[in-house]
């Protein structure tokens, strides 16, 4: 008795291979058709256009080729399932991708940067020198020295209140005085031997020369008036400041540049403001200064008080232009920093702050602006000397005498670019 089912006893399976069968005669091999899609097979090709497969017998058929038929199944050549050339297993009849050229991409990616930065560059030079306000022609002052080495640039400190409202005006202690006056002028020196600073103090006694008016036109004989420094500013502007500066040294100003009461104050915001070491105790109601002694970072507001200070200081007026001197050097120090240079979100506001309130001749470039607060931040690192115009006394108006020996001796000493040897006040 056998457990297979019925039809399917050992003697109805016959001598075929497999299936327990004892027989080395290998069973016909089973084909899986090929269906592939177009008009009906001719009589005897089998269903759907298939070809009929050969049966394994005698090492032909499947898998091999049939001398009758000429039907390759591709089995040997591993085609049908993609293990040859083409297959999704193979490698198909792409060439291999290439090694990436690193040496090219850095090349690359340095010229682009390089075209960033140049475009940069230049785009933002026109963009700061076009907020340049030139407002001041030397062309109008008259009868002028002889230009000696290196160059002279007149800085001056007004008290313009221009465009600041009431709450700013009380928040800065400026009052509200009309007009525009000078609270500070100095005279820098660049040149090959370090720049040199000479404050001229506000009370200077000087003489006013024959003039042409700035906007009249008119010319003003001299009369031998003499008066306060910052007078002549107050007289007629930039123009005759410069003309008495130089008829009562005999130096001749290359350039002019001014910075009001508000453009000071953000110039030092935009850093971060200006850490500067404080000599003495300063209190003073009418400038707002209230510091203590020592190291410690002014704001914008603390920094126009500190400079503005002399009621509090012994020396008055002259004491004054010393706190200017070293405030203006140690900004110009900050500004000229990697942190502050190569930091577009400090630099541009710095800029913007700084370009905005500056007032400056016609001929003044941005690459004379930027020698300048070089030059100042020389004289802060130690490279230059910074000083008072040589004082003698006082005259009878009450009014400061400069020391006509001292300042003669000075005056050629920077006509000839030679080292400053002379001291000040």
């Amino acid at each position: 008795m056998n457990d297979w089912p019925g039809g399917w006893s050992d003697d109805n399976r016959g001598n075929r291979y497999g299936r327990g069968s004892s027989s080395a005669q290998p069973e016909g091999a089973r084909v899986m058709r090929q269906v592939r899609r177009g008009p009906a097979a001719p009589p005897g090709q089998g269903y759907g256009g298939v070809p009929q497969q050969p049966s394994y017998v005698n090492g032909q058929g499947h898998g091999g080729y049939d001398a009758d038929d000429g039907y390759d199944s591709g089995y040997n050549t591993g085609q049908v399932y993609g293990g040859g050339p083409g297959g999704p297993g193979g490698r198909g009849t792409h060439e291999p991708r290439p090694a990436p050229n690193w040496r090219r991409r850095m090349k690359i990616t340095a010229l682009t940067l390089v075209t960033v930065l140049v475009v940069t560059t230049v785009a933002t030079y026109f963009w700061a020198d076009g907020k340049l306000n030139r407002e001041v022609d030397l062309s109008k002052v008259i009868d002028r020295p002889e230009a000696g080495e290196g160059t002279n640039y007149l800085i001056v400190g007004s008290d313009s209140r221009e465009g600041m409202t009431a709450d700013q005006k009380k928040e800065l202690h400026t009052g509200s005085a009309e007009g525009k006056r000078t609270d500070s002028m100095m005279i820098l020196h660049t040149g090959s031997n370090g720049p040199t600073l000479v404050s001229l103090p506000r009370d200077s006694n000087v003489e006013i020369p024959t003039f042409v008016g700035s906007e009249s036109g008119k010319t003003y004989q001299g009369t031998g008036r003499q008066v306060k420094l910052n007078a002549a500013y107050a007289e007629d502007g930039p123009e005759l400041l410069v003309r008495t500066v130089e008829a009562n040294t005999g130096l001749h100003i290359d350039h002019y540049v001014e910075i009001g009461f508000a453009g000071f104050a953000n110039i030092v915001d935009s850093v971060g403001g200006v850490e500067i070491d404080i000599p003495q105790d300063i209190k003073d109601s009418k400038s707002g200064a209230d510091f203590k002694k020592g190291k410690q970072t002014l704001n914008g507001e603390e920094a126009l008080a500190f400079v503005r200070t002399r009621y509090a200081l012994a020396g008055s007026d002259l004491d004054r232009t010393k706190n200017q001197q070293k405030f203006l050097s140690a900004l110009a120090n900050q500004v000229a920093t990697p942190g502050t240079v190569l930091n577009p979100f400090k630099l541009y506001p710095t800029m913007g702050a700084g370009l905005d309130s500056l007032i400056v001749d016609k001929d003044m470039g941005l690459w004379d602006l930027a020698s300048m607060f070089w030059a100042m931040k020389g004289v802060s690192s130690g490279e230059g000397k910074s000083m008072n115009m040589p004082i003698s006394g006082n005259t009878s108006n009450g009014n400061l005498q400069w020391d006509t020996a001292k300042v003669k001796q000075l005056v050629e000493q920077l006509k000839n670019d030679e080292t400053v040897t002379v001291s000040g006040n």
